[in-house]
């Protein structure tokens, strides 16, 4: 009987701290990422949800005093989940490009890096150029602005999409293709662990705006503006405060943000 009533007690009390915060709170957000692509968002084996990303995400409900709730969701279909009110923001490493703003709407951009392509480190490949990548098949995650850069930029070589990052790593360490294209971040991250022992990064890329986007933004559905702008207005505020530093310091030795 006693464990009955502290068992109801702890209810009690959880309830009413989730209805004190929800009304401390100015909205509720539900935020939806990937949970495949470290060390921007990984969903680790006990459900926890980590990487930069999320830990920003975090920052920015904290300084728009939002309740945030995440959603993991496959990269191909993020964007039709978002316009099916799955979750009212992406925030998941997208580039802002002229092709999503036709689908979604966008805050600031939060970082900005290059692309890249990493080769294992016995690849006899010197350069990114057309001679050098004839015949050569790289790999490419799909519906990513990597995968579009390499259709026109490196049409030289075949192109191999993959749904996941993960699913191409496992065939450039395999030997099954001849290289893969993604963030310089990710490729940088993934080369220096033990996964990424196989792999070297073979060269940055020369960015093109029109396909790579002014940077990674957070996502919200066409014309919820006001979301967007208070995202915009909380990127500004952390990055004042400090905390945007204090997060990237945690992940990067270099300014991630860009120019």
């Amino acid at each position: 009987m006693r464990s009955s009533i502290r068992f109801l007690a702890a209810a009690s009390f959880a309830a009413l701290s989730l209805v004190s915060g929800a009304a401390m709170a100015e909205d509720k957000i539900v935020i939806g990422t990937e949970g495949a692509y470290p060390p921007f968002n990984e969903l680790k084996k006990d459900g926890t949800l980590v990487g930069f990303d999320i830990d920003i995400a975090k920052a920015l409900c904290e300084e728009m005093k939002a309740s945030c709730t995440f959603v993991t969701n496959d990269w191909d279909g993020i964007i039709p989940a978002l316009q099916a009110k799955k979750f009212d923001a992406i925030i998941a490493s997208m580039s802002i490009t002229p092709e999503r703003l036709q689908k979604v709407d966008f805050s600031a951009k939060y970082y900005n890096t290059p692309p890249a392509i990493a080769v294992p480190k016995d690849s006899p490949l010197k350069d990114a150029s057309p001679e050098s990548l004839k015949g050569k098949t790289l790999g490419a995650q799909g519906s990513t602005t990597h995968a579009n850069y390499a259709e026109k930029h490196l049409n030289a070589a075949e192109l191999k999409i993959y749904p996941t990052a993960d699913e191409y790593k496992l065939d450039v360490a395999a030997g099954r293709i001849d290289g893969v294209v993604d963030d310089i971040v990710v490729l940088t991250e993934w080369v220096k662990s033990a996964e990424g022992a196989c792999c070297k990064i073979l060269a940055p890329l020369p960015v093109d705006e029109e396909i790579n986007g002014k940077g990674a933004g957070i996502a919200v559905r066409k014309g919820d503006t006001e979301l967007a702008d208070k995202f915009t207005k909380a990127i500004a505020g952390i990055r004042a405060s400090g905390k945007y530093k204090e997060i990237q310091d945690k992940y990067f030795d270099f300014d991630v943000y860009g120019k």
